[in-house]
């Protein structure tokens, strides 16, 4: 696998850490650390920031000068995407989805207050049932004949450019691991919109890794997220010139850590973000992070990492933590 064909734009300085959760781990009786892509670059990290290292490139080399993207009304591609647009001196677009009816407010905290101060050049809010893809279109459309040069990032930045982001991420975690002396086992993720996910088993694939890889979904059942997941780790393999297949065991989604749906609290999640707020000081959102979080403490208590060590990648988010105050601190 090598990713150095690929123009790639590099918002972060160096590895982001990987270091261990020694009072987690007491409390659930495993081994586990975490990988610290929350702080990764651009405004308050996290994930996303990975992918558009790789999209950004290709935007500016198209000669972009209007970046549109999708996510919900909390996303914080968005906010990333924002963030990247604004270093590069690009226009941003934000189409935001609203999936459950009536959670938007232009006057909300969170990501959205971060959207209007880090200046979005257009804000719409588009209905569940929205075509997002056939909506950004036009939103192009528009920008040309105004004389723009737009470039359209879909929901997550989750393509096989993008998911390249990850690919790169799991020869990090290789060589960290490497370097450190410490044996990777297991890596539990968040996956939702598939481009961590896929870019992780492309990656590990292609490197030869021998973790184990398990994705907590926050949104669809596993079987959907799963064949997602699986054709789009197929199509980045492809794009690095990975010259294995990826089967389908090597794409594993929980769904029982959803909770009562997308974006809906948890008892599980608000339990995994205090613990780890109060054990080892490190915030989680309650979308994403959380729920993911949540099924990483459920297969630590269960015993499910049979005495390996587990790897969580955190995948940021912080800033809609503050947001969903009811939903980390209920009454």
């Amino acid at each position: 696998m090598d990713l150095s064909r690929f123009p790639r734009r590099h918002y972060t300085p160096g590895p982001t850490p990987l270091q261990p959760l020694p009072r987690l781990s007491k409390e659930l009786g495993a081994t586990i650390y975490i990988k610290r892509d929350d702080l990764l670059g651009l405004t308050a990290g996290g994930n996303k920031t990975r992918k558009l290292e790789f999209l950004m490139a290709e935007a500016l080399a198209s000669g972009a000068t209007d970046i549109i993207t999708t996510g919900a009304v909390q996303s914080n591609h968005c906010r990333l995407t924002l963030a990247a647009a604004v270093t590069e001196g690009c226009a941003a677009h934000l189409l935001l989805h609203e999936r459950v009816p009536g959670t938007y407010s232009p006057e909300a905290g969170g990501n959205n207050l971060l959207y209007r101060l880090l200046g979005a050049a257009t804000i719409e809010v588009a209905p569940a049932t929205a075509d997002l893809g056939a909506r950004m279109a036009e939103m192009a459309e528009e920008l040309r004949a105004a004389g723009r040069t737009p470039y359209i990032i879909p929901g997550g930045g989750s393509v096989a450019l993008g998911a390249l982001g990850y690919a790169a991420a799991a020869q990090e975690i290789l060589a960290q691991s490497f370097a450190a002396g410490l044996p990777i086992d297991h890596i539990v993720t968040p996956s939702v919109s598939g481009g961590t996910h896929a870019g992780l088993v492309a990656g590990s694939i292609g490197l030869g890794a021998s973790w184990t890889i398990t994705g907590i979904s926050a949104d669809e059942p596993a079987a959907d997220q799963e064949a997602k997941v699986l054709q789009l780790a197929r199509d980045a393999a492809v794009l690095a010139g990975i010259d294995r297949e990826i089967p389908e065991s090597a794409v594993t989604v929980r769904e029982e850590f959803i909770g009562p749906g997308y974006s809906l609290p948890s008892p599980a999640m608000t339990e995994a973000v205090q613990l780890f707020a109060r054990t080892e000081g490190i915030l989680l959102d309650p979308v994403y992070s959380g729920k993911a979080a949540s099924g990483l403490i459920a297969m630590a208590r269960a015993g499910e990492f049979d005495g390996g060590t587990a790897l969580f990648l955190h995948t940021g988010g912080s800033p809609a933590t503050y947001h969903y105050r009811s939903q980390v601190l209920p009454s």
